[in-house]
């Protein structure tokens, strides 16, 4: 059996991507592989090379045959000329370096949903302080109208007397008129 390391080819139409795997030459280009012993990005910038070279020398010295393609890609990963992608900043990094450019400091805007949550939380506390409070001002209120409406019936009744007594005595006076 003739074991070739090959390119096996994924991905969508014009975005592809490879992996490097050890198969026989007689399967179909992206057939079953006995072992898959790398990948490779050609669209990327620049382009992602990961093969372990432990296991392609190991199938290279049991007398797999690499494609030109793969023999090309294991120099490149063999003599250590491989250009590696700068790793990718984080979205935290640069929210505040488009603060810092900004002229404003990260502490004063910080996130969003956390300050959304605090202010929502807060109005709410303040909307049960201002119902509470309105329920003590009420409160109040119908205590101090109690207290008005008390004083006020208190004024009435010794005012009345007073005029119950007078046509009382009118009554007094004018049946000793007549009896005169």
């Amino acid at each position: 059996m003739a074991v070739k390391i090959r390119l096996k080819r994924m991905g969508k139409i014009r975005a592809p991507y490879y992996r490097v795997v050890v198969m026989d030459s007689r399967t179909k280009r992206d057939g079953r592989a006995i072992e898959e012993i790398g990948k490779y990005h050609p669209t990327e910038e620049p382009s992602l090379i990961d093969i372990d070279m432990e296991r392609a020398k190991h199938w290279i010295a049991n007398g797999a045959q690499p494609t030109e393609a793969v023999a090309r890609l294991i120099e490149i990963v063999d003599s250590g000329n491989l250009k590696v992608k700068e790793p990718k900043t984080s979205k935290k990094d640069l929210y505040e370096a488009a603060l810092a450019s900004a002229g404003k400091e990260g502490e004063e805007h910080e996130a969003i949903t956390a300050k959304k949550k605090a202010d929502k939380a807060a109005a709410e506390k303040a909307e049960k302080e201002a119902a509470e409070q309105a329920e003590k001002d009420a409160a109040q209120a119908d205590a101090a109208e109690a207290a008005t409406a008390e004083t006020t019936v208190a004024d009435d009744a010794k005012t009345e007397p007073e005029a119950t007594e007078a046509p009382a005595s009118e009554a007094t006076e004018a049946s000793t008129e007549d009896k005169a």
